[in-house]
């Protein structure tokens, strides 16, 4: 999967600091558990990922530094939310499909 540099930004950074990296595993496991759709949970998680990185653009290095630099706009936190849900939330079990060849 593909990040873009934000992603990847936020991604690192929270590799690189245990207590924020526990937190995000406890809020991506919590927020699948509470909703049925993957779609709608990666979109919530994208929602509150933007709200961290913009908090952090305002206290943390390097996100201060970009923000400084590039101004804080809104970027797409979509494949960081649906990679941490693959990697921190046990797989779903697939439904099952009627078979196709009954009638």
């Amino acid at each position: 999967m593909s990040l873009n540099r934000g992603e990847q930004m936020l991604c690192d950074y929270v590799s690189s600091h245990p207590e924020e990296q526990r937190f995000w595993v406890e809020k991506v496991r919590a927020t699948a558990a509470s909703e049925p759709d993957e779609h709608q949970a990666a979109a919530d998680l994208t929602e509150e990922l933007w709200r961290y990185y913009e908090e952090r653009s305002a206290v943390a290095s390097p996100f201060r530094e970009l923000a400084g630099r590039e101004g804080l706009r809104r970027i797409s936190m979509r494949n960081l939310a649906e990679y941490w849900l693959r990697l921190w939330v046990e797989p779903r079990p697939k439904k099952k499909r009627p078979d196709a060849g009954a009638w």
